[in-house]
């Protein structure tokens, strides 16, 4: 049923040709019916031939006044058919019929995925968010209401909604109840405040990550149940000055942070019992590094190996992915 209300939606333009000739069928059989006294089947059946233009007799001679009715119909049927080839070589040769279809695939295409992030905003800051998402190979569908998808992208775009990330209705489109995370980048704060808002109630367990232009704004996003709120500016700017007082350095961390291969990975895992680093010889026993842990909201870089982890804890470990998948199974 809700495939066949999308297939509505997006052909909806054909509705009109077909439309009309369903109402000249209902009128031809009821005015049969009604001058000639004809039964339902032989009022629908001289409507059928009448319409069609088949040349085949009557069902029986027609009263004066059914051969006017008849006259009237076929008259009605040239002009109806007239607009009906024109409707539908206009919306053929006008490239509609293709862009409709090619919607109607993508929007299947977005109620198949799940555990997808859902960008809002493909400005510059949206733009980026996606290519890193591509590059990584995480499933994504881009949510933007006032500009189209560019053709001239360097990374495909498999996935694209044009609608406001404001109302329910497009993020219900998007797939929010079966994505992981939201990433709003507009460009203006309250719009990224009522997305995050309308968001957290649609799934309250998704992961949002929010831009922000204001300082004013950081504080108001996390109420509003932004995870995490993002000043692009303000990172900017210390990228900038850290590239200055360590290049080399702040190169590498932008690559580590972006980079995601089979050969090179960096993920959190959450520990399932309390045990000491010593013991776990993680290095060891999977060739993964510990670059920190997160306790209790807080970050301990480089523990040292009398450092305990307690259930529940998160360690951000380095490795491939064969390595990180016998990490998981050791911690």
């Amino acid at each position: 049923m809700m495939y066949f209300l999308r297939l509505l939606k997006y052909f909806k333009g054909l509705l009109v040709p077909i439309s009309l000739f369903v109402v000249l069928l209902f009128i031809g059989t009821a005015g049969y019916m009604i001058i000639e006294s004809y039964d339902l089947l032989d009022a629908f059946y001289m409507t059928v031939i009448t319409v069609g233009t088949v040349g085949y007799l009557e069902v029986q001679p027609l009263s004066d006044a059914g051969r006017i009715f008849t006259s009237v119909i076929i008259i009605i049927n040239i002009g109806a058919f007239t607009f009906f080839v024109t409707y539908l070589t206009r919306y053929l040769l006008d490239g509609e019929f293709i862009r409709q279809y090619k919607h109607l695939k993508m929007d299947n295409a977005i109620h198949q995925l799940n555990n997808h992030v859902i960008v809002c905003g493909f400005g510059r800051n949206g733009t980026q968010c996606a290519h890193i998402l591509h590059d990584n190979h995480i499933p994504f569908v881009v949510l933007e209401e006032k500009i189209d998808l560019p053709e001239s992208l360097p990374f495909e775009v498999k996935h694209f909604v044009k609608g406001d990330a404001t109302t329910d209705e497009s993020l219900l489109h998007a797939g929010i109840k079966r994505a992981r995370a939201i990433i709003a980048t507009m460009p203006v704060d309250a719009d990224n405040l009522f997305m995050v808002l309308t968001a957290r109630q649609l799934n309250p367990n998704i992961v949002i990550i929010s831009r922000a232009s204001h300082d004013s704004s950081v504080n108001k996003l996390r109420v509003a149940g932004a995870n995490n709120v993002i000043m692009p500016d303000k990172i900017g700017g210390a990228h900038m000055a850290t590239m200055v007082l360590i290049p080399d350095v702040a190169e590498l961390l932008s690559l580590m942070s972006t980079r995601n291969t089979t050969e090179f990975k960096i993920e959190e895992i959450i520990a399932n019992n309390s045990i000491q680093l010593g013991e776990l010889n993680l290095w060891k026993n999977s060739g993964c590094t510990i670059l920190g842990i997160k306790s209790k909201g807080n970050y301990i870089l480089n523990p040292g190996p009398s450092h305990s982890i307690a259930e529940g804890e998160r360690l951000i470990i380095m490795g491939s992915e064969y390595q990180i998948r016998k990490a998981k199974e050791l911690v």
